[in-house]
């Protein structure tokens, strides 16, 4: 059913911006068969529809191993489908996202004794919202009800269905995945071109067998190219995946100015020339299908892999700002920790606080370098309790008193939660200012 409500928002803006008025039918008819299905390869499959034909095996016509099917096989089921569906019952053979009439199979989810009320239309358009499924990786898709993202996932089935006529050895069946790619470029602001929107767009990858097939892309890259371009909007999905078995995540909302924070935040501080490699390291500690378990993704969700025992151990880490793939790591963790807390003006604060601290450890005259070591106590702190208490002994040996008092009314007076990010926070910068000194 949600795909059919997908369908109909989809269809409410197509006629409005195309001034048509095309009902269900009509558009599954004259837009949606002739684009998906009238041709040799599918762009999704039809599952148990009269529209499959379970006789062929798409990849065995893919490389020619079989022939091509006739027009007249293909217009016959074609005209099977559209009876049965105009006949009824709805079911999962001939309505996309349906219960199986098989209460023992595994797509048999969403049944019930109730006696909804479905109308033929409604079928029809689980059809075309189908086509609006936006897979990413995890093996999951997302359907949103933005009219606008709708029309613009649209844009792209023709581009699609020109690469799959055009390039033998692709492989078809893979809308969704398609979808992934097709609106991660599109709202890619430096490198998308309207006049020429393939330009500079390569989402194929090499198969096993030599042919070639839609790679699948990252949430993050989906996400952030969604957030860049609705502004202050907070967007709900259905996360699903259909299949052998169907699954079902369910409506997660993504905070999209959150989401968009950590990127903006590089940018700022590191510049754009390595947007993509920056955008490939955010969000990948977890994963998309926990990400979804958290009930609402935002900042948090878009952890780099790598950086847990900074803040869980109190490990200071390396700086090596000779090495560029290590730099972008080490700044990537700087910048998630800045969004996680919020506030931009603790950037500064926590290189005043690694300064202070810096300049105290170099100040030891004693051989057995015991600043140096109250520093490194102070930086191995993982609570406002421990980092308090360090604190404490370097205010003994220090003449910067009101700098150190500053350091601890900073700690003290920040909410509880925030504290582990900020500590860390401070140990990056100190490893940059030691490097530095």
């Amino acid at each position: 059913m949600i795909a059919a409500n997908i369908g109909k928002i989809f269809l409410d803006a197509y006629n409005e911006k195309y001034q048509s008025k095309y009902s269900a039918k009509e558009f599954f008819v004259e837009k949606y068969y002739k684009i998906f299905f009238n041709h040799n390869k599918y762009m999704m499959s039809a599952g148990n529809s009269p529209l499959e034909n379970p006789k062929i095996s798409w990849d065995k016509m893919r490389t020619g191993q079989i022939p091509y099917e006739t027009v007249e096989k293909r217009n016959d089921r074609f005209t099977k489908t559209v009876d049965k569906i105009d006949a009824g019952p709805a079911d999962a053979s001939i309505a996309i996202g349906f219960p199986t009439l098989d209460l023992t199979a595994t797509t048999s989810g969403q049944v019930t004794n109730l006696d909804l009320p479905i109308k033929t239309d409604d079928i029809y358009l689980s059809w075309i919202g189908s086509g609006l499924g936006i897979g990413v990786q995890s093996g999951l898709s997302l359907l949103f009800s933005n009219k606008q993202i709708l029309l613009d996932l649209f844009e792209g089935w023709q581009v699609y269905r020109d690469y799959l006529n055009s390039t033998p050895g692709l492989r078809g069946n893979q809308i969704n995945t398609w979808n992934g790619q097709w609106i991660a470029h599109r709202y890619d602001k430096l490198s998308y071109d309207a006049a020429n929107p393939t330009a500079l767009f390569n989402p194929f990858g090499a198969m096993k067998d030599g042919g070639m097939e839609v790679n699948t892309q990252s949430w993050t890259k989906v996400l952030i190219g969604i957030a860049r371009n609705f502004p202050e909007t907070s967007l709900t999905a259905y996360v699903y995946s259909l299949g052998q078995m169907n699954i079902t995540v369910g409506f997660v909302p993504f905070n999209l100015p959150r989401i968009r924070q950590p990127f903006e935040l590089y940018d700022k501080y590191f510049g754009t020339t390595k947007r993509e490699q920056v955008e490939q390291l955010f969000g990948t500690a977890i994963g998309f299908t926990k990400a979804c378990q958290m009930g609402a993704i935002g900042v948090n969700a878009l952890e780099p892999k790598g950086f847990r025992d900074s803040m869980n151990k109190g490990v200071v880490p390396k700086y090596n700002p000779t090495d560029e793939e290590k730099t972008i790591n080490f700044n990537t963790y700087q910048i998630w920790l800045l969004a996680m807390l919020n506030n931009e003006q603790l950037w500064e604060k926590a290189q005043q606080i690694a300064t202070t601290l810096n300049s105290y450890s170099l100040s030891d005259k004693n051989a057995k370098k015991v600043k140096s070591q109250e520093v490194t106590n102070l930086l191995a702190s993982v609570n406002k309790k421990q980092f308090i208490e360090s604190l404490i002994e370097i205010v003994k040996g220090s003449l910067e008193t009101d700098q150190l008092a500053e350091i601890a009314e900073i700690i003290h007076s920040m909410p509880v939660d925030n504290v582990p990010y900020f500590l860390t926070l401070i140990r990056f910068q100190y490893a940059v200012v030691n490097k530095k000194s």
